[in-house]
């Protein structure tokens, strides 16, 4: 059983749930549109990603009237919805910090390998 999901483990939907639950707790009134928008992902793929964590009881709908008086959900992260945020941030950075590492690492060697080869021309 994996820290992040209980069922399977970090996939490529990881980054974009990550991003979501980030929305979704600073906005939970946005509409599917209003997200599919602020993601940059289109709405199929926000509906796909919401419906995924809301049957994993990560998030939860909450029906809400708007100001148009059309019907609304505001979409609010669970305990264990918070608590996989945190899991999938610290996942999240941990992996950056690895790529931050190994492109300074080759960095450091490109620059060396420019800096030797100037030297040898002139």
């Amino acid at each position: 059983m994996n820290a992040l999901t209980p069922d399977t483990g970090p996939d490529e939907e990881s980054p974009a749930q990550l991003e979501l639950l980030r929305l979704l707790e600073k906005h939970p009134e946005y509409s599917q549109r209003q997200l599919a928008v602020a993601l940059g992902v289109s709405l199929g793929k926000t509906h796909y990603l919401l419906k995924a964590l809301l049957a994993k009881g990560w998030v939860k709908a909450q029906n809400f009237r708007r100001s148009d008086h059309k019907l609304g959900y505001l979409y609010v992260l669970t305990a264990p919805g918070m608590r996989y945020r945190l899991q999938l941030t610290q996942s999240f950075l941990s992996r950056k910090e690895r790529e931050y590492e190994m492109l300074n690492s080759q960095i450091a060697l490109l620059r060396e390998e420019i800096a030797t080869q100037s030297k040898a021309r002139h």
